[in-house]
């Protein structure tokens, strides 16, 4: 139960409020190390599906708390980017919090629907886009904590919001796949 692949997955999640932990003061050395330590867990991501494939080792405990891992992150983040703390702005602020609430609107709409789907024995794997969504997701908030960490580089940030629009985008067509499979399963 404790493989390789499912501890990277549960580093991911124990991660988290140290990530809050860092996010919670504004000041560039904290987003530094943010910005290192989002990484870190980032590429764990991509690292657990790959050794748990290679080494033949996919689990149940894995294909159910890989998601989770990534839905915790991804809102624990997006919550403390457009959280207002002293001294300074939310990283996420303006008409930029509408594609921050439809990410994290889709992925509770999408947990609910795939517990109700589980209810009925019927499994919705992870498509190719929703991986993709979760890596645009994954490089957005990565450079809105490193536009903080280096403002005299503006840019960062830019690409930063450009990305969590794009990744909003994703999320929006791959919620309404999920919901149109969960559809055929509803009285």
């Amino acid at each position: 139960m404790l493989t390789l692949p499912n501890i990277l997955t549960l580093s991911r999640i124990v991660a988290v409020p140290l990530l809050v932990a860092l996010l919670w003061r504004p000041d560039p050395i904290e987003y530094a190390l943010t910005f290192a330590l989002y990484c870190l867990v980032g590429i764990t991501d991509y690292f657990d599906g790959y050794v748990a494939r290679a080494r033949g080792a996919v689990s149940r405990l894995g294909i159910f708390l890989d998601p989770i891992a990534d839905k915790i992150m991804v809102a624990a983040v997006i919550m403390m980017l457009a959280s207002t703390r002293a001294h300074t702005d939310p990283v996420i602020h303006g008409l930029h919090i509408v594609p921050a609430l439809v990410i994290l609107i889709r992925e509770i709409a999408v947990s609910g629907l795939r517990e109700f789907l589980a209810g009925l024995q019927i499994s919705v794997p992870v498509s190719a886009l929703a991986k993709w969504k979760t890596t645009l997701q994954l490089v957005a908030l990565g450079a809105l904590i490193l536009g903080e960490a280096v403002p005299q580089w503006p840019w960062i940030h830019l690409v930063g919001l450009a990305s969590l629009w794009a990744a909003a985008a994703l999320t929006m067509i791959t919620g309404w796949d999920y919901l149109r499979t969960g559809l055929r399963h509803m009285d």
